[in-house]
């Protein structure tokens, strides 16, 4: 999906501020099982991120390293988003708390207020995309981005099928070691428009 070139405002509620952004294309869903299966055999590379159940083909990718994501990223001829291009996808021009408006809609995510208990299916809920068109932003897996904190530590955007409504709001980032890799974590792919010369 691609993110306009434009001013957005991203931040939690109280420190608020304004990202000068570039125009993007950004994952509609996140990397899945089946897609990082098909990195790991084209490239030798053996993931941290299990892949073994055929039934979870279609389910984001989980337990997979930020060293893992990132290198799929430059396979797939792109990169991770930064956390303002992640979160202004999700909340779009209107600088909504949730993808799909203002106000919690368990039904629109895999949260755990859904009752599943593990991740879905990246098309199960389109009807919580964001205003761009993405899809599961809010809920199924956290996001790696390309963030990193002062101590080293990296960060995860969007929530996952084990937090509530706090957890999923946009703007709400937390912080990750990047060397544990866990069963909630997953990412997508940004990549940067070609230009002409």
């Amino acid at each position: 999906m691609e993110l306009p070139a434009g001013r957005y405002r991203v931040g939690e509620p109280g420190e608020e501020r304004t990202a000068e952004l570039c125009d993007v294309l950004v994952g509609r869903w996140p990397v899945t099982n089946a897609e990082m299966a098909r990195f790991a055999a084209e490239t030798g590379r053996a993931p941290t991120a299990k892949l073994a159940d055929p039934g979870l083909a279609d389910h984001p990718v989980t337990d997979v390293s930020l060293a893992d994501a990132e290198a799929y990223c430059r396979w797939a001829g792109g990169r991770l988003p930064t956390g303002d291009e992640w979160e202004a996808v999700a909340r779009g021009a209107e600088c909504r708390p949730f993808p799909w408006g203002h106000v919690f809609e368990a039904e629109r995510c895999n949260s755990a207020d859904s009752g599943w208990g593990w991740t879905v299916p990246v098309t199960a809920h389109p009807q919580g995309a964001s205003p761009f068109g993405a899809e599961q932003l809010a809920g199924n897996v956290w996001e790696w981005v390309s963030d990193r904190r002062a101590d080293g530590w990296a960060t995860v955007r969007g929530g996952s099928y084990l937090d509530t409504e706090w957890g999923l709001r946009s703007s709400r980032a937390l912080a990750a070691d990047p060397a544990r890799p866990t069963r909630t974590t997953g990412f997508r792919i940004a990549i940067d428009p070609r230009r002409e010369a």
